[in-house]
């Protein structure tokens, strides 16, 4: 049948079921919000960017950057809505999330070949072309039904474990609640238009403020809860728990952001990023968090220039689920067992939306061709 069943609406499947459509491939997209929220999307919308709003650098032979090129050249959609939706963000490429995301849902949705369905697949057809995209929010019953694909007793070796880590949300401020006077505008090491807002902090403001940070209390973990951090994300409150200086050489960095006002190099520096183009809004760069809302307010509002700080948004620590990529998908993002079935996104193991949406891409392309009964192609490095 020429059909292909995508499961998820995030950057991946969003992506995947593009490329399908745009080779001639009928697409049955499966999206269960609003039907069934998840703990951190705010919205119904297709590609919703819960963590961060940035797509990585666009300094020119930079790795991001690169793939970036490649993606689009190759006809990727969302990275062309991404350039359409960026936002002021020095050499980073940064999106106006919300913008970003309405675009890609009405793209997708006025795709004659792309039929979307509101709904939670609870089972998957081994025989039935699919892609799972479902991301690192994936439903415990579609979960379920992955751990029953990927511990298959005929697979050789031990049954593939399941895994998942946390991932965080950093917190976001209303921008006309931020003291101008306090702060200043630059990027790191002038690279780009100084499009951040640095908070500068000396000893003598950082050091209360690390130690109200260390003993503010944190939202208890349930019963059933492991908290396994992903150490390319963790907690401000963890990452400053390995000693006083972990923030001043992490996210509070002050290496390549002279204050213009003074000429000299903070002692620790907090950078706010802009959420859209109308700058109505910043979120806190790197700031992700697992502290009560009410300890948040009060410690943030340390923070030079944040004291009468208004937040649209608290941090946040959510759960990311992931399969054993390497143990259950070939080169070609198939299962090794039910090769009808391809993974894509962030439940697959990769870190980034950009490296997200690339998967998506991949596994469209793949999936067209199993659908031509074609073999899938992997890339060849040309000496």
């Amino acid at each position: 049948m020429n059909r292909v069943k995508v499961i998820g609406a995030g950057l991946a499947g969003s992506e995947a079921a593009w490329q399908l459509a745009q080779r001639g491939v009928q697409v049955a997209l499966c999206e269960m919000r609003p039907v069934r929220t998840t703990p951190a999307h705010q919205t119904s919308d297709f590609a919703e960017l819960v963590c961060s709003n940035s797509l990585k650098s666009e300094s020119e032979n930079t790795a991001p950057w690169l793939l970036k090129e490649e993606m689009q050249r190759t006809g990727s959609l969302l990275i062309e809505i991404a350039r359409q939706c960026a936002v002021p963000a020095g050499h980073a490429l940064a999106v106006n999330r919300m913008e970003f995301a309405v675009k890609v849902t009405d793209t997708i949705s006025r795709e004659p070949l792309v039929e979307v369905y509101r709904e939670e697949v609870k089972v998957i057809n081994e025989e039935e072309l699919t892609i799972i995209a479902t991301g690192p929010l994936t439903s415990d019953t579609l979960a379920q039904e992955i751990t029953r694909l990927s511990t298959e007793p005929s697979r050789v070796g031990p049954p593939a474990p399941h895994l998942y880590f946390y991932d965080s949300i950093s917190p976001i401020v209303e921008a006309d609640s931020i003291d101008m006077s306090k702060v200043y505008l630059a990027a790191r090491y002038d690279k780009g238009t100084a499009d951040y807002i640095n908070c500068p902090m000396s000893k003598e403001e950082y050091d209360p403020f690390y130690d109200a940070l260390i003993s503010a209390d944190s939202v208890e973990a349930k019963n059933w809860e492991k908290l396994n951090y992903f150490e390319s994300c963790l907690p401000i409150e963890e990452i400053a728990r390995r000693g006083r200086d972990t923030l001043r050489f992490g996210p509070m960095k002050p290496v390549g952001l002279r204050d213009p006002r003074t000429g000299s190099r903070p002692y620790a520096v907090v950078q706010l990023r802009q959420e859209n183009l109308r700058a109505d809004s910043y979120n806190l760069v790197g700031f992700q968090n697992h502290l009560k809302f009410g300890e948040q307010a009060r410690v943030l509002r340390l923070i030079p220039g944040l004291q009468d700080a208004r937040f649209l948004r608290y941090g946040q620590i959510h759960r990311n689920t992931y399969i054993n990529s390497p143990a259950l998908l070939t080169p070609t993002l198939q299962m090794k067992e039910h090769p009808a079935i391809l993974f894509a996104g962030q439940i697959c193991g990769v870190e980034g939306y950009v490296e997200s949406i690339a998967t998506g891409m991949l596994a469209g392309i793949h999936a067209a061709a199993l659908v031509s009964g074609e073999t899938p192609q992997t890339s060849r490095v040309i000496c």
